[in-house]
């Protein structure tokens, strides 16, 4: 019986996280949660999974779970999640909160030599070297659950590193993909939303919109598995079948395919080096597909996706701005502040006015991370 620590619960990972231990109680018991002030959606999961501790944002809604729940232990803030992701009863730390927020919990994580499985991309994009560093000095596999390189993961499993040639990431294209950019103009929030193919939070499909998702993932992969980014491509696929691809020296491709789900990655997170059945996940038809779409990746059109290539060959604090300017920028959007080509425009003022600091430690890292979300709150005004 593996005991999680699951941060995000209440997010559209967290939530398939506990579809996915809920159908396997005899292999998976939620340890302990942490969410943010949601506690409407939190509630039935205490209640259903009984955790041993529980992790929320502030005084208030430490205040309302315990009320709820005198005998479950409440934690609050960077500390409690640090606490519950260290603990000697837990097996694997599941790492689905939203941002950089994540990223202490996970380097504690690490030194205590925990099992993770990591959906925070974000914990990569402000801080791959630290992350990385301590992962290779600790000896611990970080275990990725974005579909993408969860996908990656399993084509290089028995493979060489010294054999990969290059990296492919598929992307859908997101909820604009048909439009250009004039059309662009005067898009809704709703809009945004309306993804195609798959089911996620509303940041991450605002970011999947304007492929910024997939410049984040593109710094994850160069982070996980060490490869440059000269040898790291986008391929723009409709129907998100291939969830990526990984070509190598004797130019054989190697492809993960499988229906747009998610919680096919997390389970094989959960599960490495094993797997178990997945009965909720529908099968892949291929005959009932019939064809699949690809169509080779447009920078002008998704410039969010450009400049994330640029912030991470700059790399150093450059991607710390790069994802801080990006949350706090969606942020103002999803609010209704300022429009969604406003996003990229921001990420970039940010991106010009910064000089980058080349190896920050991660107290540097925290206050760039801070300073570029009150700057990009600032042109707003």
């Amino acid at each position: 019986m593996k005991q999680i620590t699951l941060l995000g619960a209440t997010g559209s990972i967290g939530l398939q996280t506990m579809e996915v231990i809920r159908n396997h109680p005899d292999n998976f018991q939620l340890y302990a949660l942490a969410f943010g002030k949601n506690v409407k959606k939190a509630f039935p999961l205490i209640r259903e999974f009984k955790p041993c501790k529980v992790v929320v944002q502030d005084a208030h809604a430490r205040e309302s779970v315990k009320r709820e729940f005198p005998d479950v232990t409440v934690l609050s803030g960077t500390e409690g999640m640090i606490e519950v992701s260290t603990d000697d009863k837990v097996d694997i730390l599941l790492n689905a909160v939203m941002g950089s927020i994540g990223l202490p919990a996970t380097l504690e994580a690490i030194k205590a030599k925990k099992k993770i499985a990591i959906a925070n991309k974000e914990t990569l994009v402000t801080a791959g070297h630290l992350v990385m560093e301590e992962a290779k000095k600790h000896h611990v596999d970080l275990l990725p659950v974005d579909s993408e390189h969860s996908a990656i993961y399993q084509c290089l499993n028995g493979e060489k590193k010294r054999d990969i040639k290059r990296l492919v990431l598929t992307a859908s294209g997101g909820s604009f993909r048909d439009k250009t950019r004039a059309e662009l103009e005067g898009v809704t929030v709703d809009d945004a939303l309306n993804h195609p193919n798959w089911s996620m939070g509303a940041k991450i499909t605002v970011d999947s919109a304007s492929m910024m998702n997939k410049g984040l993932e593109v710094i994850e992969a160069h982070w996980l598995f060490d490869v440059p980014y000269e040898d790291i491509d986008v391929l723009l696929h409709r129907e998100s079948v291939i969830h990526s691809m990984v070509e190598f020296v004797d130019r054989s491709v190697v492809a993960q395919l499988g229906t747009p789900d998610m919680k096919v990655p997390i389970q094989y997170a959960l599960t490495y080096p094993d797997r178990l059945d997945l009965p909720m996940t529908k099968r892949l038809n291929l005959e009932e597909i019939a064809k699949l779409h690809f169509k080779a990746m447009d920078y002008e059109r998704f410039r969010c996706l450009q400049m994330a290539f640029d912030a991470g060959k700059e790399g150093g604090s450059m991607t710390t701005v790069l994802n801080a300017a990006n949350e706090e920028a969606v942020d103002l959007f999803l609010n209704g502040q300022i429009s969604f080509l406003d996003i990229e425009s921001f990420i970039e003022q940010a991106m010009e006015r910064h000089q980058t600091i080349q190896q920050p430690d991660l107290d540097t890292i925290l206050q760039i991370d801070q300073e570029t979300r009150r700057q990009v709150r600032s042109y707003s005004k």
